[in-house]
């Protein structure tokens, strides 16, 4: 059995304790993940700021370099996992062994990865707003000829990581070039990532010392976020509601992002359904960026059965299906509670699941020894129900109406927003707006990034900071 050992300064280390990973249908062990206890981590983190220095020698220029020849590995080669070694297509297998997400998910989500790797200065000069990336070695550089300095804040940068979507490691991935060690904790049923990025870049050049893997549990997770001076939570609202008032993590929970279509816009609606079902249904639902509300100012009934028909037509296909558009669950008594709580909810009135009536399953279905719950369009009457606040790990969209001077503030926190608008005014609404974080302007599904743009919260700025400098001579 594949052994997925702890790595310590890139080094590797085999423990005692390993819990097993599971294949996701069988649930028979497919490998095998060495556990880090919080007292190895604390010892470990004595010794970030040697590990720190090593990277420090790397000029910024070298690390892109690195970066780029790190994704041609990464997407060609066959790397370290163990005493094993785990080939392009093994990662795409196994990974989609343990997540329950299709092989073509999987592909894509690579992609990402891939593609970060490769634009990393285009990602540095977004993130430092076109800064001269090589501050980071000098610690200061000359802009329209004032002199601009900043202090790295920081020997370590932590990540908490997630299992629900492999995209998502791309946001660490900048620490690299920005010269700040990573100590990551891998979710526990996705190792895979995580391990094959570190092992990618060290064969392109980058020094061990600068990756730290420590698969663990609740308190080495905790261990990380309290020892590396800055760090990274992925979870849902209750993993980061006890870090949310702390500066040094940077949290990464639910997204609630939303689709909105304004007055000036909304009889035009039939243009903009393409839109609003990549916003939700992309990437399997899976993500904080996908679509889980669609706020509208007019006909939102009409919409909403259109939508419904649409997202009726989405099955569940094998995960080897290229035409997959939906993951299995890993935790199929999780997808039942999901699709329970969903039917307990519109018990309260103000609500309507309108794609019930256009499919010949229930939401919960199985294939082939699967668990999926089917894509959801719920028509929410009432603009304060709780399903047109909820967000959940499938394609699930509430459809809310509302009057567009009252839309902003009752529709609460959003990752993202799509505003499909040509009002002047109600967009500098939204530009107002401090609930909403990333903001598109137009027909641009929610899961389209820019990688020249910070994602969540700014990496640069949450590892570096701006000081005083003044020169003479």
């Amino acid at each position: 059995m594949i052994h997925i050992p702890i790595l310590r300064a890139g080094k590797v280390y085999k423990s005692l304790d390993a819990n097993k990973v599971v294949h996701f249908k069988s649930g028979e062990p497919i490998a095998e993940l060495s556990q880090a206890n919080r007292g190895m981590i604390a010892r470990d983190m004595l010794k970030m700021s040697e590990y720190q220095n090593v990277l420090q020698e790397f000029p910024v220029r070298k690390l892109l370099e690195i970066c780029k020849k790190a994704a041609d590995i990464f997407r060609n080669e066959s790397l370290p996992l163990g005493d094993h070694e785990q080939s392009p297509e093994d990662y795409i297998s196994q990974l989609s062994s343990s997540t329950g997400m299709p092989k073509s998910l999987c592909r894509r989500n690579m992609d990402k990865i891939l593609l970060v790797m490769e634009e990393m200065e285009a990602v540095l000069g977004g993130l430092t707003r076109g800064l001269d990336i090589n501050v980071v070695d000098s610690g200061w550089v000359e802009q329209n000829g004032t002199p601009l300095s900043f202090i790295r804040e920081t020997d370590s940068l932590g990540a908490i990581l997630p299992s629900n979507s492999p995209g998502v490691h791309s946001l660490w991935l900048p620490a690299i070039p920005l010269k700040v060690p990573l100590v990551l904790k891998p979710g526990s049923s996705e190792p895979w990532s995580p391990f094959r990025i570190i092992q990618a870049f060290i064969a392109a050049g980058a020094p061990r010392e600068a990756f730290h893997y420590y698969p663990t549990s609740y308190n080495g997770a905790a261990e990380i976020l309290l020892k590396t001076g800055r760090s990274m939570l992925f979870g849902d609202k209750n993993t980061v509601a006890p870090w949310k008032k702390d500066p040094r993590v940077q949290i990464h929970g639910p997204g609630w992002s939303k689709v909105v279509i304004a007055e000036d816009k909304v009889d035009d609606w039939e243009s903009y359904l393409d839109v609003v079902e990549t916003s939700a249904v992309s990437n399997g639902g899976r993500s904080c960026i996908n679509a889980s509300g669609l706020w509208v100012a007019g006909r939102g009934k009409e919409i909403a059965e259109a939508l419904a028909k649409r997202f009726a037509k989405i099955t569940a296909r094998t995960i080897d299906d290229p035409a997959a558009e939906i993951a299995a669950f890993a935790n199929k008594p999780l997808a039942e509670m999901i699709s329970e709580m969903i039917d307990q909810q519109l018990e309260i009135p103000g609500a309507e699941d309108l794609t019930a009536k256009y499919r010949e399953t229930g939401r919960f279905v199985e294939l082939d020894g699967c668990a999926f719950l089917l894509p959801t369009v719920v028509w929410c009457e009432d603009p304060t129900h709780p399903l047109a606040h909820s967000e959940f790990l499938f394609p699930y969209i509430s459809v809310v109406e509302s009057p567009q001077d009252e839309m902003l503030e009752k529709m609460g926190s959003t990752l993202v927003a799509t505003a499909i608008t040509g009002n002047r005014s109600f967009i500098q609404k939204i530009f107002a707006s401090q609930h909403v974080e990333r903001l598109n302007i137009g027909p641009i599904p929610t899961m389209k990034i820019s990688w020249d743009q910070p994602h969540e919260g700014n990496l640069f700025e949450h590892l570096y900071r701006q000081r005083a400098l003044q020169m003479i001579g």
